[in-house]
């Protein structure tokens, strides 16, 4: 019988900064439009990055109550929100400068991958705008493919602490077997309901339960 992924909840800052980065990703996916945000320390962000407008950023973190409103018309604007991992806003419609092709993608894939490559320590959460998906990438590589379809806050909760912490004894403690085979898995959520742990030798399907 498949065994439901537990996380404790740690009350996790990181964790809950890419909760609702996720939560804004999937209501842009929804209205059929694109967008970039990297999750990236304020010293990381030196350098990486030209503001394609005027700046005016705030100091309130990204869980703050209206703020994801704010952040989701600002990721709307062409160019990459920047967002530390403590949810304050670095700089937003702006230019990635580290780029990295990925066949078969545009601009906006290789920008993507390029910024996560430069540490493990850096996100980034792309929305295309011709699929509805969302993928999330660290250290250039794609670690989580989401359809636009919500989620209980539960299943987003164990998703981000698994994004958070890159850990694949979150998964195989959970339950599931075979998911440290081959390095960090890619997972793939689909209509809210199915978590499948891809790896280079195997794939597993786990239901998940908010």
């Amino acid at each position: 019988m498949e065994k439901a992924i537990v996380v404790t909840d740690t009350n996790d800052v990181k964790s809950k900064v890419l909760t609702e980065v996720l939560k804004i990703a999937k209501r842009i996916a929804r209205s059929g439009k694109g967008g970039l945000f990297v999750i990236i320390s304020k010293d990381l962000s030196e350098g990486v990055y030209d503001p394609l407008f005027p700046q005016l950023c705030t100091d309130k973190p990204i869980t703050e109550p209206g703020m994801g409103t704010v952040i989701e018309k600002l990721a709307e604007l062409d160019g990459a929100v920047l967002i530390t991992p403590e949810g304050k806003l670095i700089a937003y419609g702006s230019r990635i400068v580290k780029s990295s092709t990925l066949p078969g993608h545009g601009t906006r894939h290789a920008a993507a991958k390029g910024i996560s490559q430069l540490s493990k320590d850096i996100t980034s959460v792309l929305i295309s705008e011709e699929t509805g998906w969302i993928k999330v990438f660290q250290e250039g590589r794609i670690i989580l493919e989401t359809d636009a379809v919500d989620v209980s806050p539960g299943i987003m909760r164990k998703v981000a602490m698994f994004l958070s912490h890159r850990d694949t004894a979150l998964l195989v403690s959970a339950g599931i077997a075979g998911a440290a085979v081959g390095g960090i898995p890619t997972l793939v959520l689909a209509g809210g309901m199915y978590l499948i742990v891809k790896t280079a030798f195997t794939s597993i399907t786990s239901t998940l339960k908010g």
